[in-house]
């Protein structure tokens, strides 16, 4: 049987997905919905390409896993651009469809939790959220004892040769990702090579200002559209949002620029 291409993308299911609540209907629901299932889809993705990621640099496989890196940045890009099209919804329009979404909030996507993960945003409170043994609480709580990127670079390092510290290939699965004196030391001589290693790190730095870059669009978008309120579902809104920024993934790539 030939397959079509509505078969192949599913397009009769996927456009059945778009259901807003609001009565009467408010028009910008569609696209708060479309928004944020576009979201869902994204993070999907880089959970994937995250994952293939950690892959190669475990293997050592730098020049495979420059690509695969390059790839997430476009697509972060990409993420970053569809709040400009979110912050045409005005407040008044969010207002007249906000009070049906109930407890419906943004800090339930549990795969957004899982990409936080996945790059070293090790935080146990995301757990809490998910119901106990549900399928998407078993992947946080696997997320959560797996290595991070940063340690899956380090691992690499190690591969190839690298006097990584072991304070680092070492340390606590589960924990944030903090500085390590001696893993900047090391690093530095390979940024004093500018060499593909020194590339690579800068490209991580890039991928840690475009998720900062997020966070800080994000929180502006909240604030624009329902200034301090508590947000929806009983979630602190921009509060909680506002403390997340500036808060570094990789901290070693950004401490050892003092010592350069």
């Amino acid at each position: 049987m030939e397959i079509t291409y509505n078969d192949y993308l599913k397009i009769p299911e996927l456009l059945s997905l778009q259901q807003p609540v609001g009565e009467p209907r408010e028009h910008d629901e569609m696209l708060f919905i479309i928004i944020h299932q576009v979201y869902e889809l994204w993070f999907r993705q880089q959970l994937h390409e995250g994952d293939h990621l950690c892959r190669l640099l475990e293997q050592g496989r730098f020049d495979k896993a420059d690509a695969t890196l390059a790839r997430m940045l476009k697509i972060l890009k990409t993420m970053v651009a569809q709040i400009d099209v979110l912050e045409t919804m005005t407040p008044v329009s969010f207002l007249g469809f906000r009070n049906f979404l109930q407890s419906a909030s943004g800090f339930q996507s549990w795969q957004f939790r899982a990409f936080e993960m996945m790059l070293g945003w090790k935080d146990p409170r995301s757990l809490a959220r998910q119901p106990e043994g549900s399928p998407a609480r078993n992947e946080l709580e696997r997320r959560m004892h797996s290595p991070s990127l940063w340690i899956c670079f380090a691992k690499g390092l190690a591969k190839t040769g690298h006097p990584v510290p072991a304070t680092t290939l070492s340390r606590d699965l589960t924990l944030p990702a903090a500085s390590d004196p001696a893993m900047q030391c090391m690093l530095l001589d390979l940024y004093r090579e500018m060499g593909p290693i020194h590339h690579f790190c800068e490209s991580l730095v890039d991928l840690d200002e475009g998720v900062q870059e997020w966070r800080y669009r994000h929180v502006k978008m909240v604030e624009r559209t329902i200034g301090s309120k508590q947000g929806t579902g009983g979630s602190p809104g921009v509060a909680y949002l506002k403390s997340t920024l500036f808060n570094p993934l990789f901290p070693d790539l950004w401490e050892l620029r003092s010592a350069l």
